[in-house]
């Protein structure tokens, strides 16, 4: 056999055993890519939708306010230019997307799953529910703690053009506002591997963005701004206290006694989530109802549930600190971040 067909044979034989090794994560990919693909060619131009005389005002009006959101981001937060949002998707008031997160079931440490170009991931989306109910059988078989449930809006990384979805358009602009500043941030920087990271950064950009845009849009004194800004003290009240609980039950864990029974464990851990959720109502929040739990049966919060508060809140704190660094400027910050990282 001559080298060229040695060559040959051998990148068969590579690619054969690849599709074996990763045929899941290659059936996964090629799901994903049909439901992206069915939700962008189904997507309109919002320049389209706005002079389409069958859409309400409401929703021009909060098309129209992305678009500034977006030139705000650009401009004054240093977030990368793209043509993401300049379309609409119409969800008929279903969700587009549903996601699996996990979590050992005595320890705070994430299930992540691994992808090409993203690396580890600790969360896995669908644009199906069915499409992920096997998945989550088998994490449940297999011990984990798991969490199956719908989100907001997503970024695909510049591989798609990402669409408004109608669903975006029930927030109130501070919230939609944060929520396209967040998704945009992830377009602008992303580190492989580190997950907690890039959402603890898109959160705080987010948010830290979307005062600066209400401000610049609304006023400081406007009913717009004085309702994000309760928003965000609860959410900080709420989000400080959920991980300061997921700390109250990492340390159970490291005491537990694994030579106990699993159903004891299993009542100690309860036990304290049980006591968690209970003491929600004693948090001074602006608007308790909208922190309150309302489980089926006696179904509780479990690890994923808390896990993802420190997905996305446990740096803060670092981050202001940073940016306080560069002088407030988040423009200037984020232009560092990108320099650093490219």
């Amino acid at each position: 056999m001559n080298i060229k067909r040695k060559i040959l044979f051998f990148s068969i034989a590579l690619l054969l055993f690849s599709a074996i090794r990763y045929r899941e994560l290659i059936r996964y990919g090629i799901n994903q890519l049909r439901g992206q693909l069915s939700i962008v060619m189904n997507a309109r131009e919002i320049d389209e939708v706005l002079k389409d005389q069958s859409i309400p005002d409401s929703i021009k009006y909060k098309l129209n306010l992305i678009q500034e959101i977006k030139k705000f981001a650009v401009d004054s937060l240093g977030i990368k230019e793209s043509k993401n949002y300049s379309t609409y998707y119409d969800q008929q008031g279903k969700p587009s997307i549903w996601v699996i997160t996990a979590s050992e079931p005595f320890a705070m440490r994430p299930f992540e799953w691994n992808f090409p170009f993203l690396g580890s991931v600790s969360y896995k989306g669908f644009f199906e529910k069915e499409k992920g109910l096997p998945e989550l059988e088998e994490l449940r078989k297999k011990g984990y703690d798991v969490d199956y449930g719908t989100a907001g809006g997503w970024s695909t990384l510049g591989w798609f053009k990402d669409p408004v979805l109608s669903g975006m358009l029930r927030k109130k602009e501070g919230r939609l506002a944060e929520l396209i500043i967040h998704e945009l941030t992830h377009g602008t920087i992303y580190i492989s591997n580190n997950v907690d990271y890039n959402e603890n950064l898109a959160t705080f950009i987010g948010e830290e963005g979307a005062k600066l845009f209400i401000n610049n849009k609304f006023g400081k004194e406007s009913p717009q701004m004085k309702e994000y800004l309760a928003f965000q003290e609860d959410e900080k009240i709420f989000g400080d206290y959920m991980i300061t609980s997921a700390l109250r039950l990492d340390s159970l864990y490291y005491h537990l006694d694994l030579k106990e029974s699993a159903s004891t464990n299993y009542h100690k851990k309860y036990f304290l989530i049980k006591d968690i959720i209970l003491n929600i109502n004693k948090l001074p929040l602006n608007n308790p109802e909208r922190y309150q739990f309302n489980f089926p049966g006696d179904h509780l919060p479990n690890n994923s549930f808390f896990m993802s508060f420190k997905r996305y809140r446990k740096k803060q704190t670092d981050f202001r600190q940073e940016l306080s660094k560069n002088g407030g400027n988040i423009k200037q910050w984020l232009l560092h971040l990108r320099s650093e990282n490219n």
